[in-house]
This record gives structure tokens, sequence and C-alpha cells, in this order.
């Protein structure tokens, strides 16, 4: 029953987008999956209304004690999947502090690589007296189709000292339309965003068995 956590302290790195569409591949598997929104926002709550509650089971727990909640409910899902909140507080520290599993969304761009320091001490300090636990690892969004990523955010990542999927998300129409209408890139399963987000479930899988 692992949890993962999608988390990044910087707007805009591609979070919700990931939780959500990695939280519907996995159902699609054939997991019970929660999705949990722990974002004051709200992004992945005002997603599940947009469907009608159809697709997930969503539920929102923004608050302090996200960790010992989310414990409380484990036993009853496959997976736990948390849309963390987008900045460095305590809802983030107790996300880290249950997770077993830590993606970091990060954009090709070395400010958002940069931005993501913080958030990288405080794994590693969890990691330091768990054992090496929970594991995280960096996942590249919103990349450029049909360019290279520089040689200097490349170098960027390395310097955390922690894995990067091989698999990415890119720039896809796809991601926004299907989000706006409740849906997931999974409304068409042919197509070139879903086949990236089953890449990194696949990933994802490999880790948690």
């Amino acid at each position: 029953m692992p949890i993962v956590s999608v988390l990044n302290q910087k707007g805009g790195a591609g979070k919700t987008t990931i939780a959500v569409n990695l939280a519907h591949a996995l159902k699609r598997d054939g997991y019970n999956v929660l999705l949990v929104d722990s974002d004051p926002q709200g992004s992945s709550r005002d997603w599940h209304e947009a469907n009608g509650a159809e697709l997930l089971t969503v539920i929102g727990l923004d608050r302090d004690t996200l960790d010992k909640d989310v414990q409380m409910i484990q036993a009853n899902f496959d997976w736990i999947v948390i849309d963390g909140a987008p900045r460095l507080d305590k809802l983030a520290a107790a996300a880290v502090k249950v997770s077993d599993i830590i993606l970091i969304p990060c954009q090709p761009s070395p400010y958002d690589i940069w931005a993501a320091g913080d958030l990288v001490d405080l794994i590693k300090a969890r990691q330091t007296v768990m054992n090496g636990s929970p594991y995280a690892a960096f996942v590249v969004s919103r990349a450029i189709k049909n360019t290279k990523l520089g040689g200097e955010v490349m170098n960027a990542l390395q310097a955390y000292e922690l894995p990067v999927f091989k698999s990415m998300t890119t720039q896809r129409v796809a991601y926004p339309t299907t989000a706006a209408e409740g849906k997931t890139v999974f409304d068409n399963q042919d197509s070139e965003a879903a086949q990236e987000m089953i890449q990194i479930k696949n990933e994802l899988l490999a880790i948690g068995k």
C-alpha cells in the first residue's frame, strides 16, 4: 500500500497534472487508488467536481495532521497519491513524513531546479533518520518537445544526488484541456500524453513493488 507524494514548492511545476493523471493511470491498472488533495487551493478537488466525482476517489486533507490522517485510512487502498501543497511548510513536512515515494516535478529550467533545494534538504533530512526512506526522484515536466535538456540543467539535477525518472511530460495541449473538462489524458488513451503518463506510472510501479 505505497503512499506517493507529488511535491514541489514552486508553483507551475506540473504537480497537480502529474498527481491526477498518475492516480488515474494506476486506477486503470485495476488498483484501488485514493487521491489526496493537500493543497489549500484545492485544484484536485476542483478537478474532481468538474467530472462529477466519477473518475477517482478524492479527498481534501490540507491540515498539519496530514500524515496521521493518511495513516488512518491507508489500509483501505492499494495506492495513495498526495497532491502536495505549493510551498514548503508543515503540510509539505507531513507529506514527506508519511510518504514511501516522493516525486518532484521540475521544469527543465535552472531556476526551477534551484528552487527545489529546500525541499530536497527536507527529504534528505528525513532519509537520514529513516535509513534512506522515503525514496525520492525528480520527474522532468513540461519539457519542450524536440529540444534537449541543457547540460547546465542536468548538472544541476545531478548535484542534488537524487535519481531522475527517464520518463517525463512535455508541453502538450492535452494536459490543460482535459483538466478543464474534469478528465485526464486517458480520455484519449492512444494520445502521446497518455503514453507519457503510462511510462511515468510504469517507473513508479517498478519502485513500489
